[in-house]
């Protein structure tokens, strides 16, 4: 099992990196032709990892409603965000991927209500969220590692 976290682990320092080694206003910028930037892109994977292993759970999430409906799927950037969020996004990368795995552990998922994502997957217990949201946030990092040769 801890192969996915281990998986998780090595992407979400990848999504860090990607985070150190930009400007704000890189962070920020809408390339031509696309509808979204990097830090939409990262904290997007957040509200996703929440929405998939702690909510379908029944569980509290460890970031706000309004976090995950400000980068749910479906949305976009309303407008450039601060330091102090790409602060925040970073501190997440961290901390929710750390209580998810002690949560796994310790046994705290138990109950799933069956979801069936837009790409077709359908994920029945906590594992299958997991797994799906490795697939999940390595693609957002491929659109990350894209669009920061583009700002």
């Amino acid at each position: 099992m801890s192969s996915v976290f281990e998986t998780q682990k090595t992407i979400r320092e990848i999504l860090l990196k990607i985070l150190e080694n930009h400007s704000l206003e890189q962070l920020n910028k809408i390339p031509q032709g696309f509808n979204n930037n990097i830090i939409w892109n990262v904290a997007h994977c957040v509200a996703a990892q929440q929405t998939l292993v702690y909510k379908l759970s029944g569980l509290p999430t460890m970031v706000s409603e309004e976090f995950i409906n400000k980068y749910r799927k479906g949305t976009k950037p309303e407008g450039d965000v601060s330091q102090a969020e790409v602060d925040e996004v970073k501190a997440f990368l961290i901390s929710t991927l750390e209580k998810t795995k002690n949560d796994f552990a310790s046994g705290l998922f138990v109950d799933y209500h069956e979801y069936t994502t837009s790409m077709g997957f359908t994920l029945s217990n906590v594992q299958d969220a997991l797994d799906f949201n490795n697939y999940h946030e390595g693609i957002h990092t491929g659109i990350a590692m894209t669009l920061r040769k583009l700002v």
